[in-house]
């Protein structure tokens, strides 16, 4: 293939706004506050497992605590029903004296229950400590997750505007390169990825970084201007430009 030299250095602003293009989607890609936001992701989602679980326990707590306090209700007004028959005076004295036993056990099993109830009001206390500090954790990283979500949208304009002035400034590049030219350039890219043409600088190949051998730089230096050469290494297009050491 042949094309003018003005044509091949063309090439070149492609090469040059393609691997920028590269750069740019590569940023967006590897953008710090996307792995932020994945690990604050995943934290929040482990702490709103643990703000249900705490909620479930806390509220078997609360039932638990009804059943308390209804126990000592019963037993208290029990004991007052005792009381107020014991207090009428009404019935036997072997009834008044069953009386006074069933009130002194009633106050005795109101203990207990009542040292039930406060344990019961003490883990409950405990439980609502945990949900308030879960309820706390979440909130903070919902306050992180918003502050990396909004450095990443802003990283992301700021390099979607960049990369919409570059690929205009490529495609106003590539109107000066033929057809045939940017077609190989094109295929060439898409076979290797990354660049599809480069300088020859100093005898070097500025595409894969390898030294050109005597032989290649003998019939390079024979070649015309206008022919397209490629590496043998790494077949992308080489550029011959006024440093290429020929």
């Amino acid at each position: 293939m042949t094309a003018a030299p003005q044509d091949q250095w063309r090439l070149l602003d492609v090469q040059a706004h393609d691997t920028r293009l590269a750069q740019i989607a590569h940023r967006r890609r590897t953008l710090p506050e996307l792995a932020e936001i994945e690990r604050v992701d995943g934290r929040l989602k482990l702490v709103a497992d643990d703000l249900v679980a705490a909620r479930t326990v806390a509220s078997d707590i609360e039932r638990e605590l009804k059943k308390a306090e209804a126990d000592v209700e019963q037993v208290r007004q029990r004991a007052a029903r005792d009381q107020a028959r014991l207090d009428s005076g009404q019935g036997t004295s072997k009834d008044l004296t069953a009386l006074q036993h069933e009130i002194a056990s009633l106050a005795e099993r109101q203990s207990v229950l009542e040292d039930v109830e406060l344990e019961v009001m003490e883990r409950l206390e405990a439980a609502q400590v945990r949900i308030a500090e879960v309820e706390a954790e979440q909130e903070r990283l919902s306050t992180e997750l918003a502050g990396f979500t909004a450095a990443r949208d802003a990283a992301f304009a700021e390099l979607d505007a960049e990369a919409q002035r570059e690929s205009a400034d490529r495609v106003n590049a590539a109107a000066g390169v033929p057809a045939d030219l940017l077609a190989l350039y094109e295929k060439i890219r898409e076979q290797v990825g990354g660049a599809g043409a480069a300088k020859l600088h100093q005898r070097r190949c500025e595409g894969c970084r390898l030294e050109l051998n005597n032989s290649e730089i003998g019939r390079f230096r024979s070649a015309p201007d206008t022919e397209v050469l490629r590496c043998e290494e790494c077949r992308r297009i080489l550029v011959r430009t006024a440093d290429s050491g020929l």
